[in-house]
């Protein structure tokens, strides 16, 4: 729509559009809905809030609580945040009393903080259906003709320009309208609920097609000499690779011009530097190319995906991602910490609150304390009862993370929540000493450091045929000194699905099996066992290192070989299910233990592995580690690397959540069968399989389609599999045996039947096997029409497709926390104490005891407890949004340093201005609750005529001497006979206080 107004009205110079036959052949709106959807608005100017909200809905903008997609809008008082449709990123605009816009920034959508500011923004159409009153559900645009008279044509908004088409265009046009014919038919033909728009509707006839090129003036466009940069980042050595091939073609007379953005230029110039190579120049424009010599690199700050070489003009450019790899936005989660954040409260959630129970939010009230009005959380109980809940106590209100309909509340005024919780934390208790004495065992035990000869270390990692990713890099790094410490190793490698994980892996065992011990690999399938064997062998053929396997893939004979071998030390890298702990498998010198998919393990499981050999080296690989394995590093058990650096050319998997429709996938199935590529289709239960293939045989009856499931004897799912994978079949039809492991490169395209049956993480894993060559990878996420889909359900489906980006495994894992539990960190059962608890709040508990069964927990543990009166607020005026406010009073209850507060406060005036001065009050009253346990004090009264301060006996001493007769010990408190006038007097003075007694 941004290019479309950019192609209307006066403007100096030559109009350029650049287009694809797919975005030629569609009909657009009209030029007059188009161009009448304009607004620009100026710093310094006054917003007619009024007009521009009627604009913002007439665009298409979507009002939302968070601004982090193109298309949303959120309305906060005196800010106003907006990401424009063709933006790369939101903006923020504060506006005064009077509503004059006083700032305009860009910010960044994930920390929510300002960027850069500039004077003015242009805002336009955020969908092609144009107009008020219009109901934009899902799909809408398909009734794009029915909104307007009368559709247009991109050649329409250009109607005497000079046509360009390249050669791939020309040919690829009449291509598209056939499969758009044949959509259109399977549609038809295959039960759409409502009958589908004629395709011209929507789409340029082929007659159309051939009169518009036929009456522009036609250019062939001469792709002569043109062709792709080099992908440096292939390469053993990038740096170098760059280097070089800029100074090649520098010395041959070619023109070399670099883009990315500010820091990926930055870090280009470095790059070259290091290897030797010639600086690039800055320059603003492209204008400013021509008239600069050729014998030196130009750098420009444009942000391209790709480079090409075009020999015609003697030009060469570079594109940052060609040195530098695929872009991952925002890739620094990068401890599980991170990974287990709380998730955002909602009006509407089951939560948890420490001295009531479980219970709804219901929303955010305010009610007159003193004479001030305050924010307080409405909780419904059982039976309709209700409690508020102060600002002050919102640290102790956790989400609970299940569905409404799926729990029963806790009644008020009895002791049964009381009771429950007490026992919970007992449990939680014992199970804290015995993580912190397993935590102390760790950190104390001892194993002989493995170190492999550096030579043959070295030329076996020179075989891996792509650079490392920089997080890679690190993961491997990290095993190695894990190895070499005289420690047992006790790693997570935590990667999503084709990051690299494997070659972690490999070289760990390279590591153990170079320095003369055993390895062993566990995988959860035969198939990935399969895999995992010939990249083994691959790897180390030319070595004395001899790789072997044991699942059901081998004769009685074979295995009984293979037992014999391990035995004797004869083998030295095993790749194994979970066959390996048998009683009559025994090892020669087994020293490491590596997991893949360690998800797929029950807990009874794991620790038979981790008891194969006495001070064993453990390595677990997963895309979406379970609960369990993230909340053990939180408390020191396990260490954690993160790879979120996706690999070269590695693109995000388009997701989509959509009822079953034959036509649909009719229409999908022969899109991938065109480009060349195989589809999957994954059934939950093996009794799906033949009704599904009956159904295909009508939908798609000349593709040949596999089949694959676990009631198969294993030589035939290996042979079904290998073939698929060797391109054999258009469609295997499978169960989740595919889960873990399958790499079939041509695959592109998966859907999911029954989608709501399956796991979020199951689901991520699944959509993990399309898209790993260079081909855009599509998931759909089928459901039965004809079912009811519950709300919750079609949220946890909704993950899937929020998170589409590349490394999205780790916010899934940190959604199912929140949705299953944990488990019990030292026994077998998954759900544990959190299906009593609710996530947030068992992570707190545990976190509180394990740090006192450590020893470590300071003067004071646990909240204080504060009475001031009125301990300031959040205003509606400041932030109007009770979703925002609620989760804003949460985050700030939870702070726990003077750092991370000072940050919060920064964080507050960047997103909605200056602070108002019961949100100053509020600060403060954190701030008191901050420093006071560090002094031992436990609770703080104040009232208009004194403030008293409670502390055990000892510490009470200590600070009514250390106060210099400002406090006074009297019935066990130490008392201030101040007199103060409003909360926000007695926030300062008490903050003033403690700043004194601790200096």
């Amino acid at each position: 729509m941004s290019a479309l107004r950019q192609c209307l009205g006066e403007r100096a110079g030559a109009r350029v559009l650049v287009t694809s036959a797919d975005a030629a052949l569609q009909r657009v709106p009209p030029s007059e809905a188009v161009s009448g959807c304009v607004l620009e608005l100026r710093r310094g100017e006054t917003l007619d809030r009024q007009a521009f909200e009627a604009f913002a809905g007439r665009a298409g903008y979507e009002v939302d609580d968070r601004v982090d997609e193109p298309g949303e809008i959120a309305l906060r008082g005196g800010a106003i945040e907006i990401f424009p449709a063709d933006g790369e990123a939101p903006f923020r605009l504060m506006l005064d009393e009077a509503d004059r816009i006083e700032s305009i920034f860009a910010y960044d959508p994930r920390s929510q903080r300002t960027e850069e500011e500039q004077d003015k923004l242009l805002l336009g159409a955020a969908s092609e259906l144009i107009g008020d009153d219009v109901e934009r559900l899902a799909g809408a645009e398909h009734r794009l003709p029915q909104q307007y008279e009368r559709l247009r044509t991109v050649f329409d908004y250009l109607p005497d320009a000079t046509l360009w088409v390249s050669e791939i265009a020309a040919e690829r046009a009449p291509t598209l309208i056939e499969q758009i014919r044949e959509a259109h038919q399977a549609a038809t033909d295959f039960g759409a609920e409502s009958r589908p728009l004629p395709p011209e509707a929507l789409y340029l006839s082929a007659e159309e097609w051939t009169t518009a090129l036929a009456s522009r003036q036609l250019q062939e466009l001469d792709l002569e000499g043109l062709e792709p940069a080099p992908r440096f980042t292939l390469e053993r050595n990038p740096s170098r690779a760059f280097a070089g091939f800029t100074r090649e073609q520098l010395e041959g007379g070619q023109r070399v011009v670099v883009t990315g953005t500010d820091g990926e230029l930055e870090r280009l110039r470095t790059m070259l530097r290091r290897s030797r190579g010639p600086s690039p120049k800055l320059l603003a424009t492209w204008h400013d190319v021509d008239a600069e010599p050729t014998d030196q690199p130009l750098a420009l700050p444009f942000d391209l995906d790709a480079g090409f070489v075009d020999r015609a003009n003697n030009l060469v450019l570079i594109a940052a991602p060609d040195a530098l790899g695929t872009r991952l936005a925002d890739a620094e989660q990068t401890d599980a910490a991170v990974l287990l954040g709380q998730t955002e409260l909602r009006v509407g959630d089951v939560v948890v609150h420490e001295d009531y129970g479980v219970g709804i939010l219901r929303d955010l009230d305010r009610v007159e304390v003193e004479g001030s009005e305050q924010d307080t959380v409405r909780l419904e109980y059982h039976g309709g009862a209700s409690v508020l809940v102060p600002v002050e106590d919102f640290g102790r209100l956790w989400r609970y993370g299940a569905d409404a309909e799926a729990v029963t509340l806790d009644r008020l005024h009895t002791d049964a929540w009381k009771y429950r919780r007490a026992e919970v934390s007992a449990q939680i208790d014992a199970a804290a000493e015995g993580l912190a004495a397993a935590a102390k065992a760790r950190a104390q035990a001892t194993a002989e450091p493995i170190q492999p000869p550096a030579a043959a270390f070295a030329r076996l990692a020179a075989r891996f045929p792509y650079p490392e990713t920089p997080d890679q890099s690190a993961a491997i790094h990290a095993v190695l000194e894990d190895l070499a410490s005289g420690r047992p190793m006790n790693r997570l490698v935590c990667g999503d699905v084709g990051f690299g994980k494997t070659e972690v892996a490999l070289r760990a065992a390279a590591a153990a099996a170079l320095a003369g011990r055993q390895v062993v690999l566990v995988a959860p399938t035969t198939v990935l066992v399969r895999q995992h064997l010939q990249s083994f062998e691959r790897r180390f053929a030319g070595t004395d290192i001899k790789v072997a396997q044991l699942s059901r893939l081998l004769t009685p004979a074979q295995s009984k070989a293979v037992r014999e071998e391990l035995a004797s030390g004869e083998v030295q890298v095993l790749v194994a299910t979970e066959a390996v702990v048998g009683k009559d498998v025994a090892f020669n010198d087994l020293v490491l233990v590596i997991i893949d998919e360690e998800q797929r393990f029950g807990a009874k499981l794991k620790a038979q592995l981790r008891a194969l050999a006495p001070d064993l080296h453990v390595l677990m690989m997963s895309a979406t580690p379970i609960p369990r394995t993230l909340q053990a590093a939180l408390v020191g058990l396990q260490d954690v690397s993160i790879i979120a650096t996706p690999p070269a050319r590695r693109r995000p998997v388009r997701t989509f959540l959509a009822p079953f429709d034959a036509g649909s996938l009719r229409t999908a199935l022969l899109r991938e069968r065109r480009r060349g590529g195989q589809s999957f289709i994954v059934v939950p239960r093996i009794e799906d399989i033949p009704p599904f293939a009956e159904e295909l045989v009508r939908i798609v009856p000349e593709f040949t389609v596999a089949i694959a499931h676990g009631d198969l004897p294993p030589a035939e799912i290996d042979r079904v599999l290998v073939e698929f994978a060797n391109g054999v079949g258009d469609i295997l039809l499978a169960t989740t045996i595919i889960e873990s492991g399958l790499d079939v490169p041509r695959a592109n395209t998966m859907l999911v039947w029954h989608a709501d049956r399956f796991g979020l993480s199951q689901l991520h894993q699944l959509r993990g096997r399309v898209g790993r060559a260079r081909a855009q990878g599509i998931a759909y996420l089928l459901t039965d029409p004809n079912d009811e889909i519950p709300e919750a359900t079609r949220a946890r489906l909704s993950t899937l497709e929020a998170f589409d980006r590349l490394g999205s495994g780790f916010e899934i894992s940190a959604r199912d926390l929140d949705l299953r539990g944990g488990g019990d960190l030292l026994g077998d059962e998954q759900a544990g104490h959190m299906k009593l608890l609710g996530a947030g709040l068992y992570q707190d508990l545990l976190e509180r005891a394990v740090t006192a069964a450590k020893g470590e927990g300071g003067k004071q543990s646990g909240p204080i407890h504060l009475n001031l009166g009125g301990g300031g607020s959040i205003p509606p005026d400041y932030v109007p949004e009770a979703v925002v406010r609620i989760n804003l009073y949460a985050r700030l209850q939870r702070l726990r340093t003077t750092e991370a507060l000072d940050a919060f406060a920064d964080e507050l005036a960047d997103r909605f201005g200056e602070l108002p001065e019961a949100t100053r009050t509020l600060l403060g009253a954190a701030r008191i609750a901050i420093a006071a346990p560090a002094l031992g004090i436990s609770k703080i009264e104040a009232g208009p005529l004194a403030i008293a301060l409670t502390a055990p006996e000892r510490s009470a001493q200590r600070l009514a001497k250390k106060s210099g007769g400002v406090l006074e010990l009297s019935d066990g408190r130490l008392i201030s006979r101040q007199e103060t006038q409003t909360p926000a007097e007695r926030v300062r003075i008490i903050g003033e206080l403690l700043e004194s007694l601790a200096a």
